[in-house]
């Protein structure tokens, strides 16, 4: 017992005695330059977890084991100090700014690299940037920020934008970039919101994107998400908005008065007798009694100005081996279409965590779930609108016969067609049920400290969506039309694993960066549709149960799979790649710059199993040499590149001649056998992109004044193309074509601090595109489009121009026809009378014909470019976007529709200038010849000038609390509040510049709020 006794005795003593060691120090950390405190700043005692952060003042207090203790301080930015207690209990301490850590870094595939050792074209586009913008898509918020990248915009709720990344490089028109969001390649990055994007890079040039092999022939845009920050307090933050969408430059049609007039002036006997039904069916007008009692401005019937509002909410933060960031978001968005389901609402959910479990390993990984809901408007809305009537009233109590609704019905007047748009709004229901997640899990081993680590990275993609789309039963009043249901299902299971080793070692002025790696890469899409027609019984939006194919009498033949060859990989699809991944970076004293990458892919989908895709890159940073000496240049960067980029994005084929069964008569008998099909398709390999880059990059004025250019040649190879087989003359593909792309880019910024209170900064950015088919493995051009709307390939000449007649004018008076040059036989022939067109005569032979068709123009514009300017006043801040582009043209499809149908209503502008006597018009033709096929030849007439100045985005904002309370910014934006255009249309962009049922683009305007606690 006594032995006990003096057991614990003992054991009090050494606790005491180890008690007794325990030292408590304080002090404060504060900027070496400026003094400032250091808020926040982590004082960890070394080899322990035991530590503190520093208060506002930049105070700080921490008991440590002993007197002799070592002690960590750091803060973000800056240089970490050890530093022994050595006995003492204060230590103040002041921390240096770390150069190294401050340098500007930009994201690579694979990876960061310093902004100032780039080789390549490589754009970057952060956070405050991208929320600017009030949007459902994220790419829609880096219109005119990048040079060389066009961005055409989508007016319809939820739907993304077209995006091209330095023109359109494959004869099969894909030209959408690939998109990597953390890691997992995308086709589209519909699923996030913008306000948990961290950065955008857009990877341009081959240098730059070739680490992507097969996927980055149309360029790669990086996103990174937002993380949290090591040795950060927890913050949470709101951002969200509330705005309305309103449609900018309504077209003016022809009103009742312009209308009767137009179709008095054509001397059409029926369209006269049409007008006459609508006066007995609903009276004259009081106002004017020489036009019907009907007047429907029909854009004025289905227009509406529509709501829209975003909010998310995010908690980050971190300590010393540990960030985080945890957030949610939901969007809404209603259509600019009243009177119908025309919406977009998406719910995010996100997650993202790094972990340093140890000195050599680093854990994390990142879930981001989207889960959307989209209900699209029948797009023929928008034809059925710009062609009803004015003089068709959108509900008509005479049309008993009409239900469930009263519709105006233009074929009780004798016109042709119903015409109502009213038909399209209320009487189908288009959604789509939208899922997304995406997956990100990475082990980091630093297997030598700061030089040689391995990360192996999974990323997952699964994606469902399924469409259900309903027509409801009506009758019109003249017809009755039965119910139909089609339905869709379609799942996708992607995934990415990446392995890297990265090797990086200095040896006095050199540095040397190695990576090495193999990706293996899967791409699964399954799914079924099936579409039946009338469903008993009927199915009403007040009856959803109803609304499934059970219901269906019959389901149509050829209308149930798994395989649409219209979309031949969006139900079916099962691509299988394995990569190998190398890439060099040389930097000799910051001064000569060395890059190069390769990447060697392999792929189930072609008959070509593997491509070899490298790239080189150099750069000489002037202003590094002893013999520059330019006081007002701080840095001056030349660079270059060339690489080869693949794109696997064309649709494969059998490549191979195939056998099918067949039976012929032998001796009296039937016998069954096989015959050879030689016409086939042999797209055997990627098309390749061959791009050479040269650029420079600079930094002047004491870094107040950058400036970035770059001009580049863009060749795709072994481009999919369709020929026409000499004997049996169908068409097939071979990997045959050539198209460049070419061009000049630069963007140009100054920035600058006036006073504590006042900044400003200014910039702008341009870029020329030239497209051109170099080839298509032997015939001279390819045609597009319909044949009454060509469009064609030509080589030498942009990708599917325009293809028509040239317009001098419209012949004014007999004389004028007599002396044009054509023949009278010519003349006769088409009856050409003062009011048609003046078709030049190209090759001076006298009559007009194919020889006589000339390319009118390209979609693709020959310029773009944005300005930006921004100010900073106390906690005022305000900035304005303006952008635009020019050179490229419209196919105004709308007016082209009156060679099918001709009894509809003409735009305004049309209807007011219409050749109306000698000296009336040289633009527009009479009426009489508006309806005439001679006049209704493909023709400038139809190719209008796509060209627009837009006031992009116009934002102001006032910080009213912050210091010691919560940080709180209220937002005004103005998104596209003025266009200024030429076109006759609701505006300027249309994707494949072909303008037939295009959804208007509005401005929005909306009021923000930002805060953070």
């Amino acid at each position: 017992m006594k032995q006990y006794y003096l057991l614990s005795i003992s054991l009090l003593l050494i606790t005491v005695v180890a008690f007794g060691q325990r030292v408590t120090v304080s002090g404060t950390l504060s900027d070496a330059e400026t003094g400032d405190a250091l808020v926040g700043a982590t004082i960890v005692e070394s080899g322990t977890t035991n530590g503190t952060v520093t208060d506002i003042d930049g105070n700080y207090q921490l008991t440590v084991s002993n007197e002799n203790a070592t002690i960590d301080f750091s803060y973000i930015g800056y240089e970490t100090q050890k530093i022994p207690l050595n006995g003492r209990a204060q230590l103040n301490i002041a921390l240096e700014l770390d150069v190294e850590q401050l340098e500007e870094v930009v994201v690579v595939g694979y990876g960061t690299q310093k902004e100032k050792d780039l080789t390549s074209a490589i754009t970057t586009v952060r956070s405050e940037d991208i929320v600017k913008t009030p949007t459902s898509q994220a790419m829609q918020a880096l219109q005119g920020k990048v040079p060389g990248v066009q961005i055409v915009s989508n007016g319809a709720p939820g739907a993304g934008p077209t995006v091209r990344v330095r023109g359109i490089g494959s004869l099969e028109g894909n030209s959408a970039p690939l998109y990597v969001v953390d890691g997992m390649f995308f086709d589209d990055i519909d699923f996030l919101n913008t306000a948990d994007i961290e950065s955008i890079s857009v990877l341009k040039d081959a240098s730059a994107a070739a680490i992507y092999g097969v996927r980055a022939a149309n360029g790669v845009v990086l996103i990174q998400t937002k993380s949290g920050s090591y040795n950060q307090e927890p913050e949470i933050s709101y951002s969200g908005y509330f705005g309305v969408q309103r449609a900018q430059n309504v077209l003016k049609m022809a009103n009742a008065e312009q209308f009767i007039k137009y179709v008095q002036e054509t001397g059409s006997v029926p369209d006269n007798e049409f007008v006459d039904e609508a006066f007995q069916r609903y009276g004259r007008s009081r106002v004017n009694p020489n036009v019907p009692n009907v007047n429907t401005d029909w854009y004025n019937e289905v227009l509406q100005v529509a709501p829209m509002h975003n909010h998310s909410l995010t908690i980050s933060g971190g300590n010393r081996n540990t960030r985080y960031s945890v957030g949610g978001s939901y969007f809404a968005q209603e259509g600019l279409l009243q009177d119908t389901r025309n919406k977009y609402e998406r719910l995010n959910f996100r997650t993202k965590i790094d972990f340093d479990a140890s000195e050599w390993l680093n854990v994390g990984g990142n879930v981001n779930i989207s889960n959307a809901t989209q209900y699209n408007a029948d797009n023929g809305v928008w034809f059925r609108t710009y062609f009803a009537v004015p003089i068709l009233p959108a509900i008509d109590e005479l049309n008993t016969g009409a239900t469930p609704n009263r519709i105006g019905n233009a074929q009780q007047l004798g016109y042709r067609g119903t015409q109502n748009p009213y038909i399209n709004l209320l009487y189908n229901d288009d959604r789509n049920k939208i899922g997304k997640v995406l997956g990100n899990f990475y082990l980091d081993f630093d297997l030598i400290p700061d030089k040689l680590s391995f990360k192996t990275t999974y990323n997952y993609h699964f994606g469902v969506i399924n469409a259900r789309n309903v027509d409801f039963q009506y009758n019109d009043g003249e017809n009755q039309v039965q119910s139909g249901i089609y339905k869709s299902n379609v799942t996708t299971h992607n995934q990415i694993w990446d392995n890297i080793l990265t090797y990086e070692e200095d040896f006095g002025a050199h540095n040397i960066k190695f990576q090495g790696g193999f990706s293996y890469r899967s791409e699964v899409n399954d799914g079924l549709f099936a579409k039946g027609d009338s469903l008993d019984p009927a199915p009403t939006f007040e009856h959803q149960e109803l609304w499934y194919l059970y219901y269906a009498d019959f389901i149509n033949e050829g209308t149930v799979g798994d395989r649409d060859n219209n979309e031949p990989y969006k139900f079916a699809k099962g691509e299988y790649g394995m990569s190998f991944i190398g890439r060099l970076a040389y930097n000799y004293a910051g001064r000569y710059l060395l890059y190069a990458t390769f990447r060697r892919d392999g792929t189930n989908k072609f008959q070509q199993k593997w491509g070899n895709f490298p790239t080189f890159g150099a750069g000489w940073v002037l202003s590094e040499e002893s013999f520059f000496n330019v006081n007002f240049v701080n840095f001056l960067k030349l660079r270059g590149s060339w690489g080869l980029l693949g794109n696997d994005g064309v649709v494969a084929s059998v490549g191979a001649a195939t056998l099918t069964p067949t039976t012929t008569a032998i001796n009296d008998q039937l016998t069954p056998g096989s015959e050879v099909e030689f016409v086939y398709d042999l797209v055997d390999r990627w098309e390749t992109t061959k791009e050479t880059n040269v650029g420079i990059s600079s930094d002047l004025f004491d870094g107040k004044l950058s400036l970035d250019a770059d001009y580049y040649i863009r060749d795709t190879e072994n481009a999919a193309v369709t020929v026409i087989l000499p004997l049996v003359r169908d068409n097939v593909r071979r990997s045959t074509g050539e198209i460049r792309n070419s061009g000049f880019e630069m963007a140009i910024s100054w920035s600058d601090k006036l006073t504590d209170n006042l900044s400003y900064t200014v910039g702008g950015n341009f870029a020329t595109l030239k497209n051109e088919v170099i080839s298509l493995g032997g015939p001279e051009y390819l045609n597009a489009g319909q044949a009454e709307f060509r469009q064609r390939s030509i080589v030498g000449q942009p990708f599917r121009a325009f293809f028509g007649y040239e317009v001098e004018g419209v012949f004014q008076s007999t004389d004028q026809i007599s002396s044009s040059g054509l023949t009278n036989e010519f003349v006769t022939a088409n009856n050409i009378v003062p009011g048609d067109f003046m078709f030049k005569d190209q090759n001076s032979d006298g009559v007009i014909d194919d020889l006589d068709r000339v390319v009118l123009g390209s979609y693709l514009p020959d310029l773009t470019y944005g300005l930006n300017v921004g100010v900073s006043f106390m906690k005022f801040d305000f900035s304005a976007n303006i952008q635009g582009q020019s050179g490229h043209s419209i196919l105004n499809r709308k007016r082209g529709e009156m060679i099918f149908t001709n009894d509809t209503n003409i735009d305004a502008d049309l209807a007011t200038n219409l050749w109306r006597g000698e000296g009336t018009s040289n633009i527009y033709p009479s009426a009489v010849g508006l309806r005439r096929g001679y006049n209704q030849a493909m023709s400038d007439y139809y190719v209008e000038d796509g060209s627009y100045f837009r006031i992009q985005n116009v934002r102001l904002s006032y910080q009213f609390l912050g210091g010691d309370l919560p940080e709180a910014r209220i937002t005004l934006t103005a998104e596209r509040p003025l266009t200024v255009f030429d076109y006759n249309g609701f505006n300027p962009e249309v994707a494949n510049g072909i303008d037939r049922q295009t959804y208007p683009i509005p401005a929005v305007y909306t009021i923000g709020l930002n805060i953070k606690l």
